[in-house]
């Protein structure tokens, strides 16, 4: 039913928790081979690449317009995998209107979520199932798996007409990344981070 002096109708959507496949709702698909300059060790990429082109994540949306009054949402899915000893990952973004926020609900699967401001401050938030992640405006973030064997699944929401810079992390990349050390996740300085 609309809601009276609106043209809108609601949308109802399935979502596999499990997976975060949504019906009827075709994936964007980020593959190792467009996702370079992301991960450090080039040669580990490369190395992987020639045993196949991977999917490393993938994300669904709720086809709705970009505009003011609108919330985009979707699902995420990173997959198992490292590249050297970099955990796959998003590429990341800032909000192109920078103050906008976003909300993060894990429904399968454990990682992080790694934030970073322009000032350089930074903020690392696990997830685990059930567990809902608050990324503030003016904050990048991007999704980290740190599974062996299971994908990291993220429902998302914010603002549709918050749009997404991507262009400033493949420029700068983000000051920390998190690698496995001695089988576990530690978070290190990015030695290639342009200032």
């Amino acid at each position: 039913m609309a809601l009276a002096g609106t043209t809108d109708k609601s949308v109802t959507v399935s979502i596999d928790t499990t997976t975060g496949v949504m019906a009827d709702h075709p994936a964007l698909e980020r593959n190792l081979s467009g996702l370079d300059g992301l991960f450090q060790d080039t040669n580990a990429r490369t190395a992987l690449l020639a045993g196949g082109d991977v999917i490393v994540y993938e994300v669904y949306t709720l086809d709705r317009p970009e505009t003011s009054g609108e919330l985009a949402t979707g699902t995420s899915i990173v997959y198992p995998g490292k590249v050297g000893n970099e955990y796959f990952m998003t590429k990341g973004h800032f909000h192109t209107v920078l103050d906008t926020a976003e909300t993060y609900l894990c429904l399968s699967g454990h990682g992080y979520m790694l934030m970073e401001s322009p000032e350089g401050e930074w903020e690392l938030a696990e997830f685990l199932p059930g567990r809902a992640v608050y990324v503030p405006g003016r904050y990048a973030h991007r999704s980290i798996n740190i599974s062996p064997d299971q994908p990291l699944v993220t429902y998302f929401s914010f603002r549709a007409d918050a749009g997404h810079d991507y262009a400033t992390i493949e420029t700068k990349g983000f000051r920390k990344l998190v690698v496995e050390k001695d089988g576990k996740p530690e978070v290190v300085d990015n030695p290639r981070w342009n200032a």
